[in-house]
């Protein structure tokens, strides 16, 4: 039997529980909402991938053609791939070639087949602005530019401008769709723990295990036996009792909810079908693998709108960035494969788009080891929904005096954050009307019910 130190361990440390701050609980109790809205019988999924710590975009994507390449090489000097060795993709609108890193022949084959597109140069911006404006001080810049958590935030929270954004676009979009479903579990499910990214005014996002059953719960919660049953019964009992303070209720219930939550997806997924697909062993293959269950029991579970998070860090490379990339670029590129193909089992594949961010690009010129904290890089989409095979916003040319050059290789970017996430998320279901509800910067750089989308990389 346990001791009561390590029951409360366990009980403490359950991940689904409730925030532990008062004023979070308290503003949890006066502003909870019952409602969870039915939008049609169309199902449509986002799955955000964080390449946390930075990746260095430009030896993911590089330039093919003989000139460019030479200027790459000037650029990058001991960071440079040999051009022999990349992965050469059709030529773009410009008649120009790029070529993927030698590590993902895998989205190569996707890129090709019109499944991936590439978004270059992407970044956090307040505004439109250039580097004569840079210079002389005139423009407003993203707080906290080239800092891990700043940009990281920003990233999730599509507010470049301040740092007193606390909800994440995501769960704005929950918060406008109805942020539970009709059993009470929330819509955005996160695979590493609670995140800006998915949670909104009433929104929190439902955190889940990439192994087994993926339920956060108190140990051995409702596990067969004569004990066990005795122990959930007092832990019932506790999490059942109305308090008149609002705080201690508030908390028991969230404890009560987060319990139910988890007897509702467990029975859920253990309903999943077995996915044939075969996933690595290695933790990005296998938070998708459970991803690709969730969304196979989307009808057991009542939703019909869904966003995941996952996280994948260690993308921070001031040195070794060659090494490093050589071993961690080929886990996304197998891992994004083989949840398209577990998606294209499920018949899921057009109704889930897979997306990548990160806290930024790097520098072009190498620190002597590796590569430092940048501005703009490129970012993957995938999906049956993506028009992909095609390459949107401006790959920067690659020379000492191009205008978009702040220093270092560090460019600019030529495509704003609401741009990028514009897209996703009309094509999620968010209405043109609503698309600053959730992006509150966007009419910066697009004008929502425009003839056309931000970008044009998705089918809406």
């Amino acid at each position: 039997m346990p001791s009561r130190r390590t029951f409360l361990t366990h009980s403490c440390g359950m991940g689904v529980a409730a925030a532990t701050s008062s004023s979070t609980l308290l503003s949890m109790a006066f502003a909870r909402q019952a409602a969870a809205a039915h939008h049609g019988d169309d199902y449509k999924a986002l799955v955000c991938i964080m390449l946390a710590g930075g990746n260095d975009a430009f030896n993911m994507l590089v330039p093919h053609d003989q000139d460019q390449y030479d200027e790459y090489v000037t650029f990058r000097s001991d960071l440079a791939l040999p051009r022999d060795d990349l992965l050469p993709l059709p030529e773009n609108s410009e008649g120009r070639t790029y070529a993927l890193h030698p590590g993902m022949a895998e989205l190569e084959e996707l890129y090709r087949e019109g499944e991936l597109a590439i978004v270059n140069n992407v970044g956090t911006l307040v505004e439109p602005i250039d580097t004569a404006q840079l210079q002389a001080g005139y423009a407003r810049v993203p707080v906290g530019l080239y800092s891990h958590s700043d940009q990281q935030m920003q990233w999730q929270t599509a507010v470049s401008y301040s740092r007193s954004a606390t909800h994440g676009w995501a769960g704005r979009i929950a918060d406008l769709h109805g942020p539970e479903l009709a059993n009470g579990l929330s819509m955005n499910i996160s695979l590493n723990g609670t995140n800006v990214f998915q949670s909104g005014a009433q929104a929190v996002p439902y955190n889940i295990h990439p192994e087994g059953d993926g339920a956060q719960t108190i140990w051995a919660y409702g596990d067969d036996g004569g004990y066990n049953s005795r122990r959930k019964q007092m832990i019932d009992d506790v999490f059942s009792v109305h308090h008149d303070n609002l705080l201690r209720n508030e908390y028991a219930y969230r404890m009560r909810k987060s319990l139910d939550n988890a007897e509702i997806f467990i029975e859920a997924i253990r309903s999943a079908p077995e996915i044939q697909t075969s996933f690595l062993d290695q933790r990005l293959s296998q938070a998708l693998h459970q991803v690709a269950r969730v969304i196979s029991v989307r009808e057991t579970l009542g939703a019909h709108r869904q966003t995941f998070y996952v996280l994948i860090g260690g993308w921070d490379h001031h040195d070794e960035v060659l090494n490093n990339q050589a071993r961690m670029l080929p886990y996304v590129s197998k891992a994004m494969r083989q949840f398209r193909d577990a998606l294209r089992e499920i018949n899921m594949y057009d109704n889930v788009t897979t997306f990548t961010i990160s806290d930024f690009g790097r520098t072009l010129t190498s620190n002597g080891k590796g590569s430092d904290h940048g501005w703009g890089a490129h970012h993957l989409v995938m999906g049956g929904a993506v028009n992909g095979g095609t390459m949107y916003g401006t790959y920067p040319t690659l020379h000492q005096d191009h205008p978009m050059d702040t220093g270092r290789g560090v460019f600019m970017p030529t495509t704003s954050t609401e741009e990028y996430f514009g897209e996703l998320a009309l094509w999620f279901g968010v209405a043109p009307s609503d698309l600053d509800r959730v992006l509150p910067n966007v009419r910066n750089f697009y004008a929502p019910g425009s003839a056309s989308s931000p970008l044009g990389y998705m089918a809406i």
